[in-house]
């Protein structure tokens, strides 16, 4: 092992400390690297139960529509403006999205699109 840190070296390392910082602030540094270490620890296992949740989430999980009242309208476009003769696709009665003529549910808001809309 030829870059071990065997006892002498540790002993320089403590005077060096001792020279550098005196024999009265060491206790506080190592206070003070103590807690540092242990926040740190703290932290990082946080972390890892949070990413860990994260992971074990079902993947197919049920994704809530968004409420209406958050669905930002087509500007200009309202079910009513469709002309006739036009496949333009079902219109939602709620936002007033556009969808395309086979889809049963709105894109922005999920509500029911009427059956007899094309």
């Amino acid at each position: 092992m030829p870059f071990a840190i065997q006892p002498i070296h540790i002993i320089i390392i403590i005077l060096v400390a001792l020279l550098i910082f005196g024999a009265n602030k060491l206790p506080e540094i190592g206070r003070s690297l103590g807690k540092g270490i242990s926040e740190f620890r703290k932290g990082t296992k946080e972390a890892a139960e949070g990413f860990k949740d994260e992971v074990s989430k079902p993947i197919n999980a049920p994704v809530a529509a968004a409420p209406a009242a958050f669905a930002a309208p087509v500007q200009g476009v309202s079910p009513t403006t469709v002309s006739a003769g036009t496949s333009t696709g079902n219109f939602c009665i709620q936002c007033g999205t556009p969808n395309p003529p086979e889809a049963h549910f709105c894109a922005s808001c999920g509500a029911k699109l009427s059956e007899n809309a094309s």
